[in-house]
């Protein structure tokens, strides 16, 4: 009973009163069939019993509807909602109106979300000035090391990149994305680094190698350097400065977590924490995945519970057929502006490199992926990868019965929409990756550490994507 929901709880124990009323009402009139001395009376008896057995099913029947209404559910949504002030750090006031008939439950839960927050925000005010000082260091520091003309990348010793500075993103961008925790081998050819690796590990010194871009197109002169007392090594691109144009540096990216190797479990096994998350969305010409077509991609990378700074994509996609004036009055995206866009073979490939080795993440998750589902074939991919949706998430922490759209999830977790980013791919694709966030720790604070853990109770309310669609 103790994995069952407080509302499916309650059901049972007016199911329990309903049963047990009728058990009752049955054998009264099995002892009043034995007395009953004419079928008259009998037929009469009968019909009385089975009479008062249905209105007894009735009356339990609306009574559970409205402790259901009042009690049930404004519980588990006081419930969820101070979870989400305790673990995700959503500073607005309670709703209590829904509550109102629970006593002093729910001014008293406010009251203690109020000494949370204060608490929290007297630990932050002491800590501020401190954090202010380091945080200003590291943006000068950070700074300081895109500007110097070495293109450099820190990988872990399976080959995971966990650094690489501005210059080295252009150079990865020659390939592909830049992306934290990728391998480094969907940039580079595996036999050339693992040569040079294993001389590294062999001599403790650096070693220097050719190397050659994973498609063939590119050669590079560079170093791979031991990190001293730290595992993986340190890649130095000798020849990328005359490649680069000055414009095309970027913010220093890393995570130095990822220094340590993750298991290569499967991911039901992975711990939320440590998981890649690909947050995607799509603007297209109509809501028929069957027949209509994508006209945006948009999508950012969630590394260990954080939107990773400058990790997107923002793709346009010419659809191949005109689209109506009506969907473009809800994402902005005309004909004009896809005329010279890639199609879904090249754009869905794109997409489907930028999220490798992730869990792909939507906000209604079937729809979009419909679309890239039907272009497989043209794009040349396969899509595999395992997929969360943050609307049977959103089920999971605040229950079936609330309201499930991205717009109320971003009100629910004090997460902001700039008006004209609503309805493009990116802008929704960052809200939603933004609501994950903040909806991570409250999975883990329910005891949902491993992705399959969450993948199996959001596998209870799958019925909510098919009324969806």
């Amino acid at each position: 009973m103790t994995h069952l929901s407080l509302r499916i709880r309650i059901f049972l124990f007016f199911c329990l009163i309903a049963i047990g009323g009728v058990a009752v009402v049955t054998l009264s009139l099995f002892f009043g069939y034995a007395r009953a001395e004419s079928p008259d009376l009998f037929d009469a008896f009968i019909f009385s019993g089975a009479l008062a057995g249905f209105a007894l099913l009735a009356l339990t029947a609306g009574i559970w509807l409205l402790f259901d209404e009042n009690v049930a559910k404004p519980i588990e949504r006081l419930a969820s909602e101070m979870r989400a002030r305790a673990h995700s750090g959503v500073s607005s006031e309670m709703d209590l109106h829904a509550a109102r008939y629970l006593g002093d439950l729910a001014p008293a839960a406010a009251g203690l979300a109020g000494q949370v927050q204060d608490g929290a925000m007297a630990t932050a005010e002491a800590v501020a000035s401190e954090t202010a000082r380091l945080a200003a260091e590291k943006q000068r520091l950070m700074g300081l090391l895109t500007e110097i003309p070495v293109a450099m990348v820190l990988v872990n010793p399976a080959h995971q990149i966990v650094l690489y500075d501005g210059q080295a993103a252009a150079v990865l961008a020659q390939v592909h994305h830049p992306r934290l925790n990728a391998s480094l081998f969907d940039y580079l050819a595996r036999d050339a680094v693992e040569a040079a690796y294993g001389q590294l590990v062999k001599s403790g010194k650096e070693v220097k190698a050719t190397l050659t871009s994973a498609d063939g197109r590119q050669s590079y002169q560079a170093r791979l350097k031991p990190l001293g007392d730290a595992p993986g090594y340190m890649l130095i691109f000798d020849d990328s400065e005359a490649r680069i144009a000055p414009e095309a540096a970027r913010p220093l990216v890393f995570d130095f977590d990822l220094l340590e190797t993750a298991g290569d479990e499967a991911f039901e096994e992975r711990r939320l924490r440590d998981l890649t998350f690909a947050v995607f969305d799509t603007e297209t010409t109509g809501l028929l995945p069957h027949k209509d077509e994508v006209v945006q991609i948009g999508a950012v990378r969630v590394l260990r519970g954080r939107i990773v700074d400058g990790e997107q994509m923002d793709q346009l996609v010419n659809p191949g057929i005109p689209i109506p004036s009506a969907s473009s009055k809800v994402h902005g995206v005309t004909d004009a502006m896809v005329r010279d866009a890639p199609d879904i073979g090249v754009a869905g490939k794109d997409f489907h490199k930028f999220s490798a080795d992730a869990v792909i993440v939507a906000h209604n998750a079937p729809f979009d992926m419909a679309f890239l589902r039907r272009h497989a074939k043209r794009m040349g991919v396969e899509w595999d990868h395992p997929i969360l949706d943050t609307v049977l998430v959103s089920a999971v922490i605040f229950g079936a019965s609330e309201t499930h759209t991205l717009d109320a999830l971003c009100d629910r977790l004090d997460v902001t929409i700039p008006p004209d980013l609503r309805h493009t791919a990116l802008g929704d694709a960052v809200a939603t990756a933004e609501v994950l966030c903040r909806m991570l720790p409250m999975l883990e604070a329910r005891g949902m550490q491993t992705f399959g853990d969450v993948i199996a109770e959001t596998r209870k309310h799958g019925r909510l994507l098919e009324d969806l669609n």
